[in-house]
């Protein structure tokens, strides 16, 4: 379950640091010169990597997603009565716990 938190937090982190970077590019884009020339060429080509590699890592998350409510709608399924069990032993547990809170 930890997993998908740290997805979620390294495409946000990802997806600021592209943001980021194209307003760099942007401010930037009126300066002249051989070395700026050459670091925005390096700086166009290492976002539009992060942007691909952006791209992939949100179609993994996605699929890992989909694998898991696919996994957990098979064995909701499979076991009705035993899901229903749990539901509400979890269900319980967090009225206890949120009862106790107050």
């Amino acid at each position: 379950m930890s997993e998908p938190m740290n997805t979620a937090k390294l495409l946000d982190a990802l997806q600021s640091v592209v943001r980021d970077a194209e307003a760099l590019l942007h401010v930037t884009a009126t300066q002249t010169g051989d070395r700026i020339d050459a670091v925005r060429s390096r700086a166009e080509e290492s976002l539009k990597q992060a942007k691909s590699s952006l791209g992939d890592l949100q179609d993994e998350a996605l699929e890992s997603v989909r694998e898991a409510t696919d996994t957990a709608q098979h064995y909701v399924k499979k076991n009705p009565w035993q899901s229903i069990g749990i539901a509400a032993g979890v269900g319980l547990l967090i009225g206890l716990l949120l009862r106790r809170r107050d």
